[in-house]
């Protein structure tokens, strides 16, 4: 197979969506614990020392994932949409035909719906590749 995507395109994708999914949304002070023995209202500042690790969320990661997406040519989007498929195990890469057809037919919007909504894209967009024996390594580094 040959990639309709440059694979710089594709690794920086890769990338947005690993710093995506990295991100912990901050837990808001005011709702039930999941573990009470974890934490308790009358903690000091609402959590304590709990509260340093997380994040707000940086939605800078996101638009900036969901611009690559929405840059990308429409063949381009189902190539990644299907990539993400065989990564993910709903295909598999003898399938890739179906794949790609099924998500060329998908709406862009929906497409990159299904990316951004996608738990573990970084993860299955590198097993899709890893499919066709493509890498990201080495991909954007300096010699």
């Amino acid at each position: 197979m040959e990639l309709l995507t440059p694979l710089d395109t594709l690794c920086r994708i890769i990338i947005r969506a690993r710093e995506n999914e990295a991100q912990v949304p901050a837990q808001d002070p005011d709702e039930d614990a999941d573990d009470v023995d974890d934490y308790n209202d009358d903690d000091d500042a609402s959590g304590g020392a709990r509260s340093v690790l997380e994040d707000e969320l940086n939605t800078g990661v996101e638009e900036e994932m969901r611009a690559a997406l929405d840059d990308l040519a429409d063949d381009q989007l189902a190539e990644t949409l299907a990539l993400a498929w065989v990564g993910r195990g709903t295909y598999d890469a003898t399938e890739w035909d179906d794949a790609f057809a099924e998500a060329n037919d998908t709406d862009p919007e929906s497409s990159i719906d299904e990316l951004m909504d996608m738990p573990l894209l970084a993860s299955h967009l590198e097993a899709g590749l890893a499919a066709f024996d493509f890498s990201c390594e080495g991909v954007g580094q300096i010699d």
